[in-house]
């Protein structure tokens, strides 16, 4: 069953559900958005071409709506080197939120993690440094000693702890990567791409916002050395605040950078350049030509009422549906035109219903162009009917 409204941005500031197709399933409409319109008669500015930028590799993509903005080959494998951290990052920032490790545990530097080669935090064999210590060595000095150290105490092993990045990778979609350790060393089996580097950003950026303020620290002291942060843009553009570099000589210069301007938070990734200020240059450009072009606006929130379905055999005769999460939509700046909310859903929707399992899903098209899918879930409960609800509407589905 597909059910559909229409938001048009040429109608009131506040724009108001237009139609919802449902026929006798007992399906309504009730949605409001908060897109404003642009002056009727403003006339469409042409979007050109995203850069075009020396590199193997690379992806443009809103935070927030997810949509992508520009992309050169964003899935083909690419060695991630250093950006091979992030994914190391996320698998410790979720053992601290389950309460699994803190931030105060002292960590023993084993001689497996001390003798890391490449980019170094210079922990000492046999001393103890904190969760929090090698966090920060890890993400600003890029410490391939402190990420080791990090890996062993969380999992035991870096092997064990390496199981456990492929799985949270399975888990966030990214479904063309694959890790054979937690530093980056060069493997022909440790690969990424540019899409997932960047939906494992994002995800970083919105599941753990008080650990994501560490990618935006210029420099970190540890045993009395002082290494700056290698993403040059943190310098360059003060809307940048993420996330990280990655260089080894069959890799090339790589990074994944996020910036917020207006409200609105995007992510550029960038895989194989020839140097770090083509890396630099590289998502700048990206980042300006979407901040430039294009703007993102909340649709819906959480738990806000998109429209409602019938429900056979419940203990009430509908039920409203919602989304997850707060809704995005991202088009041309200025001009964002329709946004069309198309609903897919079972033909008969039957009690029980639980509001934590999604029942069907919600595509968003934006001027004729699909550019999200999300679940959609019941805003309530609903337990089975008694005897007789349940009797009745066995008997009325007979003749639907």
């Amino acid at each position: 069953m597909r059910l559909s409204f229409r938001l048009l941005a040429s109608a009131l500031p506040m724009l108001a559900l237009l139609a919802c197709s449902g026929g006798g399933d007992g399906s309504s409409g009730e949605a409001t958005g908060t897109i404003e319109p642009p002056p009727a008669a403003a006339p469409a500015t042409p979007i050109p071409a995203p850069p075009d930028l020396k590199a193997r590799s690379f992806i443009l993509l809103d935070h927030d709506s997810g949509r992508v903005l520009a992309a050169l080959d964003p899935d083909s494998r690419q060695e991630p080197a250093s950006l091979t951290k992030l994914m190391t990052a996320y698998v410790v920032f979720k053992a601290l939120e389950e309460g699994r490790i803190k931030l105060d545990d002292m960590v023993t530097i084993s001689e497996y993690a001390w003798k890391q080669e490449g980019s170094r935090m210079f922990v000492e064999v046999g001393k103890q440094v904190s969760v929090e210590d090698l966090i920060l060595g890890m993400i600003v000095q890029s410490g391939n000693d402190a990420t080791v150290a990090l890996a062993e105490h969380v999992a035991g092993t870096e092997p064990a702890f390496v199981q456990m990045m492929n799985a949270y990778a399975a888990q966030l979609g990214m479904s063309g990567s694959h890790f054979t350790n937690s530093p980056g060393m060069p493997d022909p089996e440790h690969y990424i791409t540019a899409r997932d580097v960047a939906v494992l950003s994002s995800a970083i950026i919105h599941e753990f916002p008080e650990y994501y303020r560490w990618y935006s620290q210029k420099e970190y002291t540890w045993n009395g050395i002082t290494q700056q942060n290698r993403n040059g843009l943190l310098w360059r553009d003060p809307t940048v605040d993420g996330v990280k570099t990655g260089h080894t000589e069959s890799a090339g210069y790589c990074l994944v950078t996020s910036a917020q301007r207006d409200g609105m938070r995007l992510v550029a990734a960038v895989l194989g350049t020839d140097s770090m200020r083509a890396r630099e240059d590289a998502n700048a450009a990206l980042l300006n030509y979407g901040f430039n072009f294009f703007e993102t606006r909340r649709v819906y929130g959480a738990g806000q009422p998109l429209t409602s379905t019938r429900v056979w055999k419940g203990a009430q005769p509908e039920v409203g549906l919602v989304l997850g999460r707060d809704l995005y939509v991202t088009g041309q700046r200025g001009r964002m035109g329709s946004v069309q909310a198309e609903f897919e859903l079972p033909e008969k929707v039957i009690a029980p219903l639980s509001k934590a399992t999604s029942i069907g899903t919600v595509r968003i098209v934006v001027d004729g162009a699909t550019v999200a899918s999300h679940e959609v879930y019941p805003a309530d409960d609903v337990p089975v009917g008694g005897v007789f609800r349940r009797a009745v509407d066995s008997v009325r589905l007979w003749f639907e």
